[in-house]
């Protein structure tokens, strides 16, 4: 299986980027725009997801979920990407379904439990500070994983919570909005990568 035969710095590469074409891998150093900070010793579903999310994953045999916490190269953003190992013919794409939903949802689910990293930009990322997230599944049966990221702000604010008229009329939707997009897209990411390595 792939996460049992990949080492972690193959699963989670120092830096990873979009690829702009098929000639370039996520890791490739010159599309880097995510920095790993550190890697979760901590495997189990309870400890790695929450909500929904951890609800979801479990209906579907949830396994194990391994987490690396990345910083986007300005230094203002933080995430944990947690690669969702599923049971052996579960349906990953119900997980992906389950990510699609959230991203309309009122109020999104928080998804990943984040991973501080001491004594890195990441040494204050913790719950109360995630605010999107975003996901996918990796295939159809047979290949049970599912991608799911949580972000945030290195420096802690928190979105959703503009004062008096600037928070009314979908504004806090629109300020968590950036975090989903990140959240989505550093998934996506992920989702390249790791079907990469499953060829």
């Amino acid at each position: 299986m792939l996460w049992r035969n990949e080492t972690t710095a193959r699963l989670f590469p120092e830096t990873v980027g979009e690829p702009p074409n098929y000639k370039y891998d996520a890791s490739d150093k010159e599309i880097a725009q995510w920095a790993r900070m550190g890697v979760s010793q901590e495997t189990s579903c309870e400890k790695g997801l929450s909500g929904k999310t951890l609800e979801t994953a479990q209906q579907h045999g949830c396994k194990a979920v391994l987490r690396a916490t990345y910083v986007d190269l300005t230094g203002e953003m933080v995430a944990t990407v947690a690669v969702v190992v599923l049971s052996e013919g579960s349906d990953s794409l119900a997980m992906g379904e389950y990510f699609d939903d959230q991203e309309h949802a009122d109020v999104p689910d928080a998804a990943v439990v984040p991973f501080a990293v001491p004594d890195t930009l990441a040494a204050k990322w913790k719950g109360d500070r995630r605010n999107g997230m975003g996901g996918t599944a990796l295939g159809a049966d047979g290949f049970p994983y599912a991608v799911a990221v949580t972000t945030g702000a290195v420096d802690g604010r928190t979105s959703g919570n503009l004062p008096g008229e600037f928070g009314s009329y979908g504004a806090n939707d629109e300020d968590r909005k950036a975090w989903m997009d990140a959240a989505n897209a550093l998934s996506d990411v992920f989702h390249t990568h790791l079907g990469n390595l499953e060829r």
